[in-house]
């Protein structure tokens, strides 16, 4: 765990990054061009093409911003092109958590495994599913698009979880002032 004046700092840093970058606008990109590339995204957020791992970071990252989901269905866009992918489950993992303040203060900022940074809050909701009897926990990206977060990060979140004020029986995190429920006793 970082020290506590440490992690504000560290949490101010890595939410002045996000909000200085900005991502092409995907979503206003409708081209005729379409078709289909080998790439699939594994459920741990691992890239491959044609079958081999995606090793360049820098690659993924950049395709990571022109990523859309349509109809279900993932696609890498360009103003002049629309590629069909494969992702098994969704497109990112949550990898990192860091918290800030306590209480009704209290936020979770989630790094994921293309270097965004992800403030849990009403836009950017919490939701734990039901995969296969376990629970699958998600993290609201942008758009249509989520992270599955990894075991490590979900831990951390159960480990912060209080009962909600109205049902004990339901347990859940607050970030920016919204409850996130990620399960019941």
């Amino acid at each position: 765990m970082v020290e506590s004046g440490r992690a504000d700092a560290l949490f101010k840093e890595m939410l002045d990054a996000q909000a200085s970058k900005s991502l092409p606008p995907v979503e206003k990109w409708h081209p005729e061009q379409r078709g289909r590339i080998d790439i699939r995204i594994a459920r741990d957020g691992t890239w491959f093409h044609e079958g081999s791992e995606i090793k360049r970071a820098a690659m993924v990252k950049l395709f990571s911003t022109i990523l859309r989901r349509d109809d279900g269905d993932y696609f890498l866009v360009t103003p002049g092109e629309q590629l069909a992918i494969e992702v098994e489950d969704v497109p990112f993992a949550a990898i990192s958590l860091l918290r800030s303040g306590s209480g009704a203060a209290q936020q979770l900022l989630f790094t994921t495994n293309v270097d965004e940074h992800v403030l849990a809050d009403a836009e950017h909701a919490i939701e734990v599913r039901d995969r296969d009897g376990e629970p699958a926990p998600y993290l609201h990206v942008r758009s249509d698009l989520w992270a599955l977060m990894t075991r490590n990060v979900f831990y951390e979140l159960v480990a912060m979880a209080e009962p909600h004020p109205n049902d004990p029986s339901r347990l859940g995190v607050t970030s920016c002032g919204e409850w996130f429920e990620l399960g019941r006793v």
